[in-house]
């Protein structure tokens, strides 16, 4: 089956890009201070059990942080490419339609899946530990 393309205003490309990369930062500011929950939990346990689980979340840090570079890094190049159409096309930008970022909105959809269930995980985790 396939899809039809939907097309969009670039203010709304653009609403939608500001949305995602504040999303994307505050979850960068959330992951330093898990780590630094992590730190709490290593200085009271030496339990190995509770070792690996640490490690296990610092890895899950590192890999969604990577993630989320990578988001922010395609969305400021797709940002880019939008001004840099606008400012050669100034006149008619308001009335243009532009293919929906579908592809990205996928793929911020499935890390914000993603990125709460590691939250809920790691939160039942420090329950246990803290």
């Amino acid at each position: 089956m396939k899809v039809k393309s939907r097309f969009i205003y670039l203010a709304d490309l653009h609403f939608e890009h500001k949305q995602w990369s504040k999303e994307l930062l505050f979850w960068g500011d959330e992951i330093k201070t898990y780590q630094n929950r992590l730190e709490e939990v290593v200085s009271r346990w030496t339990d190995k059990d509770i070792l690996a689980q640490l490690e296990h979340f610092q890895n899950q840090f590192i890999l969604h942080q990577e993630v989320m570079d990578i988001l922010l890094h395609d969305i400021n190049a797709h940002e880019s490419e939008l001004a840099k159409f606008a400012e050669a096309h100034q006149v008619a930008i308001d009335h243009v339609h532009f293919e929906d970022h579908s592809g990205f909105r996928t793929r911020m959809d499935r890390q914000r899946e993603l990125y709460n269930d590691m939250k809920k995980e790691f939160f039942s985790f420090l329950r246990k530990t803290m």
